[in-house]
């Protein structure tokens, strides 16, 4: 079915995305997964480009763009080439970048976000610990007020770019009597005393993304670090986590679709029985109600963006594209894996290596389950 949203502008930002990737970044993709991480490098290049700026205004050295669409197509690119890459960019540009742009101080923008636009500061967010994932109000890391300064104690864990981030956006409880009315968001560089960070962490999939714990000991900060209000930074995650939301989901289905026209291929050109395996009923069938679900997966989602981009976009149909792109995904990838056969499970194989890294979709900005939650209370339960 064709696609609506799009018009000759974003097709030619298109154009620009894979003409980018597929001479800076393709030759360069198992030096990244040796490496368990993206060198500086790239995000110089993608910074140079401009590709890092869709949120940054002009007078950051950002493009401003305005339109969440220029950012779903960027995203849907590097989701072709891989799912890592498109997590880490999507962290940095689409996700700490607007909590810097929104809720920053002039100060703040001026120190952050030029070097957010180039490349030379990559950025994470601080949001996930050790004693719970999707219940954010119920962070432990604490911010002590000593003086004219903040004391931060704690850690946070499963933190994307976070072996490589020079910036890192962290929720810290300022004020542990007001629940989630008591978490403030702080600027975290990384040569502050009292801040390191641990190994990479060994995942299942998404080896290119580096991904680490974080730990925070005495650390010292002024007000000049407070990212937004004193208290607000539960309320601010939660307005922000409807586009990390959305983004994930654009990268599920670009993801999921590309591998999928990758194994339709492969299904042409494998024999068995004197014929291409695609040929066989049950092959055929399968595949048929795969693309079905890619392409009725990426209209709804096709309209999130939409609404996005037009600020109509609510948190439960956020959740809504989130949960069920990411099941689609899998569930499409799974079938990919078996038409392959023992192909399917050497990661030489691109289909391999798919197959692995949208497993922790289901499971990262807010699990499957906690979106059904959500929707859930949004009937009345």
């Amino acid at each position: 079915m064709k696609r609506t949203i799009y018009t000759d502008d974003h097709e030619a930002f298109r154009e620009s995305c894979a003409a980018f990737l597929s001479k800076k970044v393709q030759p360069h993709v198992e030096e990244h997964l040796a490496g368990k991480g993206l060198p500086r490098d790239f995000w110089t290049a993608a910074g140079a480009e401009g590709f890092l700026g869709l949120e940054i205004p002009e007078e950051f050295g950002g493009a401003d763009a305005q339109d969440y669409r220029f950012n779903a197509v960027w995203a849907e690119e590097l989701s072709k080439l891989n799912a890592s890459i498109s997590s880490c960019v999507g962290i940095h540009a689409d996700i700490v970048v607007p909590y810097i742009v929104d809720l920053g101080t002039e100060e703040q923008k001026q120190r952050w976000l030029p070097g957010c636009a180039s490349g030379d500061i990559v950025t994470a967010i601080g949001m996930t610990e050790p004693s719970g994932g999707s219940d954010l109000a119920g962070l432990k890391t604490t911010a002590v007020r000593d003086g004219d300064e903040w004391v931060i104690n704690g850690s946070k864990t499963f933190i994307t770019n976070g072996y490589s981030a020079d910036l890192i956006v962290t929720a810290v409880r300022t004020d542990p009597s007001k629940g989630a009315r008591g978490i403030t968001l702080f600027g975290i560089e990384a040569g502050d005393a009292g801040f390191s960070r641990g190994r990479k962490l060994d995942k299942v999939g998404q080896e290119e993304s580096d991904t680490a714990e974080l730990f925070f000991e005495d650390l010292r900060l002024g007000d000049d670090r407070v990212i937004g209000e004193l208290g607000d930074g539960f309320i601010s995650m939660m307005k922000k986590l409807p586009q990390e939301r959305l983004g994930a989901a654009v990268s599920n289905i670009a993801h999921a679709k590309q591998i999928l026209a990758e194994t339709i291929q492969y299904c042409h050109d494998r024999k068995a029985f004197g014929q291409s395996i695609g040929s066989l009923q049950h092959n055929k069938f399968l595949l048929a109600e795969l693309v079905t679900k890619i392409e009725v997966a990426e209209a709804y989602t096709d309209q999130a963006v939409l609404a996005h981009s037009e600020g109509q976009l609510t948190a439960i149909d956020a959740a809504k594209a989130k949960w069920w792109s990411a099941d689609v995904q899998n569930d499409v990838l799974d079938h990919c894996v078996q038409l392959h056969g023992g192909y399917g499970f050497m990661n030489e194989y691109r289909v391999a290596r798919a197959w692995r890294d949208a497993r922790v979709t289901k499971i990262w900005a807010g699990s499957n389950e906690i979106m059904k939650e959500l929707i859930g209370r949004d009937l009345g339960f």
